[in-house]
């Protein structure tokens, strides 16, 4: 290895940043959290799920380094509490990541879609990251610098038959990142977003009743363009952590798609025109 990539490779790329992590207890959250503290961040975790949480934060050494908060993302005290917490404990707010999110039930008719079922998820996964950007914003805004990160799906950049409240939702959530780059950039405060494939989390092999990770991951990959290649949340942490680093210092207003290429191909015609010929 050459000195020049030697040196990169130990790049601590977020040293003393400070970044609050909704949904951060598990799936990309998790990964994320990981990887941005070994890149020198100090880390909140924002969740429901406590036991994870605090399960995570026994790892390292101390509330330096990484801690968590519970946190409703559908709640305003909270998510203003989450910030201010942040804010007290580590003494700024560089990066919020809004990566909390449900998948909601598996039905893809509209007309067998509940009208409860879609204002629960547009509650946790749009209006949660409004929240998370307002008061982030509150404090990035008289700093004159910030991050503002969301994890939106790829169903917001090509139709996958998902279902309605989850499309929904994460569309709101790319027109939420793209109004706030231009708002928000005056400021100094870049605001993207990451749309993945699909990745075999816990909240996935739950809407697929609960199989087992590899045979998710087989499942998708056999839909994949990109082949011999498995799509795992650290590579959407990996995304993450670039668009949060200076070396993304001039990405503003992007939605990334960390796909492998499927949004850029339709496999319908291929497959008749091979059933033709079979």
């Amino acid at each position: 290895m050459s000195s020049a990539l030697s040196t990169a490779s130990a790049t601590r790329r977020l040293e003393g940043k400070v970044a609050l992590i909704t949904g951060g207890a598990s799936g990309i959250g998790e990964s994320t959290a990981r990887l941005f503290i070994k890149h020198g961040a100090k880390v909140l975790i924002a969740d429901v799920q406590d036991d994870l949480g605090h399960s995570l934060c026994q790892e390292f050494d101390s509330q330096e380094t990484l801690s968590y908060i519970y946190c409703d993302v559908t709640c305003d005290s909270d998510v203003q509490n989450a910030v201010d917490t942040a804010v007290s404990r580590y003494g700024k707010l560089d990066i919020m990541f809004s990566n909390a999110g449900i998948s909601g039930k598996p039905e893809t008719r509209i007309l067998s879609t509940e009208n409860e079922e879609f204002k629960k998820v547009l509650d946790v996964n749009a209006f949660g990251a409004f929240l998370g950007a307002k008061h982030a914003a509150r404090v990035m805004i008289p700093a004159k610098k910030g991050c503002i990160l969301f994890t939106s799906s790829l169903v917001s950049v090509c139709c996958m038959g998902s279902p309605y409240p989850y499309i929904a939702s994460k569309y709101a959530v790319v027109g939420l990142a793209k109004n706030l780059c231009v708002e928000l950039g005056k400021y100094g405060i870049r605001v993207n977003s990451i749309s993945p494939f699909g990745v075999a989390t816990q909240m996935v092999r739950d809407a697929f009743g609960n199989r087992e990770k590899k045979e998710i991951e087989e499942i998708i990959s056999s839909v994949a363009n990109l082949k011999e290649v498995v799509l795992e949340a650290d590579d959407i942490a990996e995304a993450a952590l670039y668009l949060a680093s200076d070396e993304s210092k001039y990405i503003s207003g992007i939605n990334l798609a960390v796909d492998g290429g499927y949004s850029l191909t339709n496999p319908t015609f291929s497959s008749a025109m091979k059933s033709l010929f079979s």
